[in-house]
């Protein structure tokens, strides 16, 4: 990972060669080098470059990559304030292009969500391109889409921890009804005597009270 060009040249080769086959060998070869490069290392931020310019491609299984890295914990704020990895994220959870896979996009909504749990990137994540991802997602219907649905709500909820981002969240196109919807959700699955997913607690009743009032 440290060797000059080394991760750059990956990138390229995952994202514009013409040859499938050596793209998706040059993919291998970039989520093997990131299994050994952590956060104190100097070439993580190439690491993460390399990671987003293969995955805004298309290139599958880059996603999955940044997801176990967004799981450790002292990854989690170098992530969400590094340049375009928000909204490369964003862009894949919307994906508008059609061009990702719905596992992709699920990951993309697992790593913004797991990035929400450090406090310290709450008021930096509350911008308009994540609350449009989230809301989209969170806006999704159908058993299959269950997970990805969860994940986008329990993102917005602990965005909602910050107090200063309620304003802002509350004034958001469309970010209410999806909160109101999982209420729905929630209380029937209170009824039916169902454990919240993940050993979240049901909190989207709280958290819609509380942006109502922002």
């Amino acid at each position: 990972g440290s060797h000059k060009g080394l991760l750059e040249t990956l990138s390229d080769v995952s994202s514009k060669d013409t040859n499938s086959d050596v793209q998706e060998r040059a993919v291998l070869a970039l989520t093997k080098i990131a299994t050994s490069v952590t956060v104190e290392m100097g070439c993580f931020g190439a690491l993460l470059d390399a990671l987003l310019i293969a995955m805004s491609k298309k290139a599958s299984g880059i996603s999955a990559v940044l997801r176990v890295k967004a799981r450790v914990m002292e990854n989690r704020n170098r992530m969400a304030h590094h340049p375009n990895l928000l909204g490369t994220l964003s862009e894949i959870s919307i994906n508008q292009s059609g061009r990702h896979s719905a596992k992709d996009r699920d990951n993309a909504i697992r790593v913004l969500m797991h990035l929400t749990n450090d406090n310290t990137n709450r008021k930096t994540m509350c911008r308009t391109v994540v609350l449009n991802a989230l809301v989209k997602a969170a806006a999704l219907t159908g058993s299959a889409n269950s997970d990805a649905r969860d994940s986008a709500v329990i993102a917005i909820e602990r965005l909602a921890t910050e107090q200063s981002n309620r304003a802002i969240m509350a004034r958001h196109d469309g970010l209410l009804v999806v909160i109101a919807l999982a209420t729905e959700r929630e209380a029937k699955r209170e009824r039916m005597g169902e454990k919240a997913k993940n050993g979240e607690q049901h909190l989207a009743k709280q958290l819609l009270m509380s942006l109502l009032i922002a």
